[in-house]
């Protein structure tokens, strides 16, 4: 069995493990970051520590969000660091089989294989498990 904190992006449903989240939060103000890469949402003050958000439509390659709509930060820790991940809406946490788990199918472009590690086949749709590790590298 797995756990994974759930939120959604573009009306897709994405799964993180639940131990690599130290917690989330409404839009928290950011700064842009002149010349960071595109995927790069900006920095903020995570009470006075300064955290990279990571624009996780921007890194998944899917269309912009609605005007006006403010990302909700899943705030993770990757190697010792803490980094925001932005996303539409905060799920629940869930707990998941393991035997509902399927590698991403070889449709999927290399670019996608590589961020997602698979998908869980839900009663009503798929979960699809997030690479934490590799959807902050944007360098």
């Amino acid at each position: 069995m797995t756990q994974l904190a759930t939120f959604t992006l573009a009306d897709h449903l994405f799964g993180v493990e639940v131990s690599r989240v130290q917690e989330v939060l409404r839009y928290q103000p950011s700064t842009k970051v002149h010349l960071a890469p595109a995927a790069i949402g900006g920095m903020m003050n995570l009470r006075g520590q300064v955290v990279t958000s990571v624009d996780l439509r921007r890194r998944l390659e899917l269309p912009g969000a609605a005007e006006g709509s403010e990302p909700m930060n899943v705030v993770v820790r990757v190697d010792g660091e803490v980094v925001s991940l932005l996303v539409d809406a905060i799920g629940d946490v869930v707990t998941v089989s393991d035997e509902l788990f399927e590698t991403p199918p070889e449709t999927l472009s290399a670019r996608e294989r590589a961020l997602i590690t698979g998908a869980y086949k839900l009663e009503n749709r798929l979960l699809l498990a997030l690479d934490i590790d590799r959807a902050v590298d944007v360098g």
